[in-house]
């Protein structure tokens, strides 16, 4: 079965560590894989997806590293799984109406089966549809508001300085 992979939730946590950098001081993959405790490796590779879909924007030399490139309300969450997955598909249709026994011994195609798309797959793009509308209406603005009320101040204070000192520590 289809499923949005851990990628989207690295993704999802990174661009929520890259709202609060501060003013050009962007972060570098290392930074941010480390604070999450993935692989710089597999990091790298999401932002590289990332950056190609315009949702960040790296700058190089000691100093460099990753920014967002859009205001946080500009990114949505289907953005993200785009950018990451490609185009997301709950069910793939292998039109076995057209496979149905009776038929196929007969050599009769039944007049229904022509008579536009599949019930089946019908319902399964509604439903693919509700998935994407309801990820578009999430953004990484949402996401930082939703988490910022969940964390007390003394922790969005440590993951802000961990972040400040990882930048000092590359200058």
């Amino acid at each position: 079965m289809a499923y949005l992979g851990k990628s989207i939730e690295y993704a999802l946590h990174s661009l929520l560590s890259l709202i609060n950098t501060p003013e050009d001081s962007p972060l570098g993959v290392s930074d941010i894989a480390e604070f999450q405790g993935v692989s710089p490796t597999y990091l790298a590779k999401i932002f590289t997806r990332l950056k190609k879909a315009g949702i960040l924007r790296s700058s190089i030399g000691v100093n460099g590293g990753y920014e967002l490139a859009k205001p946080p309300d500009q990114i949505t969450f289907w953005d993200v799984v785009v950018a990451v997955e490609g185009e997301f598909r709950l069910f793939e249709c292998r039109n076995i109406r057209e496979k149905i026994a009776i038929y196929k011994e007969s050599c009769q195609n039944p007049d229904w089966e022509s008579r536009g798309p599949c019930t089946i797959h019908k319902v399964m793009m509604d439903v693919e549809t509700q998935i994407a509308n309801s990820l578009k209406e999430k953004n990484i603005a949402w996401l930082s508001k939703v988490v910022g009320q969940k964390l007390s101040q003394k922790e969005k204070n440590a993951a802000i300085q961990w972040f400040i000192q990882s930048v000092d520590d590359r200058k």
